[in-house]
């Protein structure tokens, strides 16, 4: 009691009158608050009183989650630069200007004030999803000594040349690196971002009645907790099936091939929000070798795939998050399982959990970053750990022996070739099932009958291109034979159709009355 006197006496007397900042003053709410807040309340609130300003710049904790996608002048607009950067656009664009300077001009324009008033250098987690970043100022992240970014989040980014950020994460991870570095650890860039809230109603010049205004207030509560409510499943432990493409305006054809090598270049000094495919099939799998290689390309190229030796990859990003094999309920590799794999002893950790630059960790290349990033840490862990469990390993904890397994399987899709079952998402591993052409041949016409007889015991068939490629049990459920015209139709993408007749056989008399 005698300390917490002393210290009401020394606080001065604003302070001790007011609520909120004496609230405020506790940093522990404060770090757990601000994260919720966008840049532009903080720093109203900071801007209310000298006071407020005191707490809000002098807790570093404040500013160690900044998140720049929502903030006004941090948008690029190359049409009229009305959206840019106010430091940025007050400079007169000329033939000096470079490319980079151009399209990173208003994160530059906002980190060069952040460092001016000593914040950036408190920035752990930075979030710029959506903006214009290019590869350089990823680099300047990566080695400038006034950034301490750990988690950086760039996903669905604009005029960023990936071939550029590769060569600047090589040489942020290469082998003679200096101790320490890079303090960046952590790099969300494949998964799509998280969606935009609804921006808040724009005051009118007339004051609107109570009732409009509770009214709103009601509306917009409803909302958000709607929002709140209606959860996505967490990826790669819960959501089985493609993990990057909730739609077909993000595709996966974007993840280029090249990145497969780069997570393996980066693997054990940076982690990302995707792992490498683990099929036997590639040089990191710990089926490597259980199975021959020739009949895997076979399987892949007797159906008209591209895939071959040639143009094989030995590295893979995984796309696919997978249960156990539809047969044998497992998978050659294993499955990728939270908390067992070979933790380090805790003296080959720092307070952050990290290990010497040199030395790097196993974890940080087979577990995946989860979205969205953390919100009140930078642990590299915390970003990894799924929900319900433990951040500490097994090893270490006792009480997550009694807790259920977070487990999964990451594939690519060329180790998921004529395997996969798009709409139930089973699957079919090589031990129980290789493909058309995979089996051996010594003539020609063995080799015809051998793929004659695979493909007759096919588990996937395409018998609708919306549904793509599906197992017999989902294909007996959605096709279906008209019984008047005796076409095949899908009962699922055929608008119109029922169980007795397809679209066009259900409506023939008013399509027939239409055209007359």
């Amino acid at each position: 009691m005698t300390q917490l006197s002393a210290c009401r006496n020394t606080l001065p007397e604003e302070i001790q009158h007011n609520a909120l900042l004496h609230l405020l003053t506790n940093s522990l709410i404060l770090c757990h608050t601000t994260p919720y807040l966008s840049c532009y309340d903080i720093l109203n609130l900071a801007a209310t009183s000298r006071a407020f300003r005191h707490v809000i710049y002098h807790t570093p904790q404040v500013f160690r989650r900044l998140e720049l996608g929502q903030v006004k002048t941090a948008q690029f607009d190359i049409d009229g630069i009305d959206h840019g950067g106010e430091i940025w656009r007050n400079n007169q664009v000329d033939e000096n200007v470079t490319e980079d300077d151009f399209y990173s001009g208003p994160l530059r324009g906002i980190f060069s004030g952040l460092r001016r008033v000593n914040i950036l250098r408190d920035v752990q987690i930075l979030v710029l999803d959506g903006l214009s970043v290019t590869a350089e100022l990823v680099h300047d992240i990566l080695v400038d000594p006034s950034f301490s970014v750990r988690i950086l989040s760039i996903r669905e980014v604009k005029n960023l040349n990936e071939r550029k950020l590769w060569g600047a994460l090589e040489y942020a991870c290469r082998g003679s690196r200096p101790e320490g570095s890079p303090r960046l650890k952590g790099l969300y860039v494949f998964g799509p971002q998280e969606p935009v809230l609804q921006p808040r109603l724009k005051a009118e010049n007339s004051s609107p009645p109570v009732a409009g205004i509770a009214t709103a207030w009601n509306h917009r509560s409803q909302k958000a907790l709607t929002a709140s409510l209606v959860e996505q499943p967490e990826p790669w432990y819960v959501r089985r099936g493609h993990q990057f493409a909730s739609d077909l305006e993000y595709p996966a054809s974007m993840i280029k091939r090249g990145w497969g090598d780069m997570l393996a270049a980066c693997a054990g000094v940076m982690a990302f929000d995707a792992v490498l495919c683990t099929g036997p099939a590639h040089l990191n799998s710990p089926a490597w070798g259980m199975f021959s290689l020739e009949a895997l390309y076979a399987a892949r190229t007797a159906t008209g795939s591209a895939a071959s030796a040639a143009s094989h990859n030995h590295y893979e990003v995984a796309t696919y998050s997978l249960d156990g094999c539809a047969s044998c309920g497992s998978a050659p590799e294993g499955w990728t399982v939270w908390g067992e794999d070979d933790a380090p002893t805790p003296t080959q950790n720092d307070a952050d959990e990290r290990r010497s630059s040199f030395g790097g960790s196993a974890w940080t290349s087979r577990f995946p970053l989860l979205a969205p990033p953390p919100m009140h840490s930078a642990s590299l862990k915390v970003a990894m750990c799924p929900t319900g469990q433990s951040i500490r390993s097994r090893i270490y904890s006792n009480s997550a022996a009694n807790q259920p397994k977070a487990r999964f399987i990451p594939r690519c899709v060329s180790c998921l070739h004529n395997r996969y079952c798009a709409s139930c998402h089973r699957w079919w591993c090589e031990s129980c099932y290789l493909g058309p052409g995979a089996g051996p041949a010594d003539t020609l016409a063995e080799m015809e009958w051998h793929i004659r007889d695979v493909k007759r015991k096919a588990r996937v068939s395409k018998s609708c291109w919306e549904c793509g490629m599906n197992c017999h049990d989902c294909t007996n459920d959605t096709q279906r034979m008209c019984k008047r015209c005796g076409g095949g139709y899908c009962l699922i993408h055929n608008e119109g159709s029922n169980l007795i007749a397809c679209d066009w056989c259900s409506g023939r008399g008013r399509r027939i009355r239409e055209l007359y």
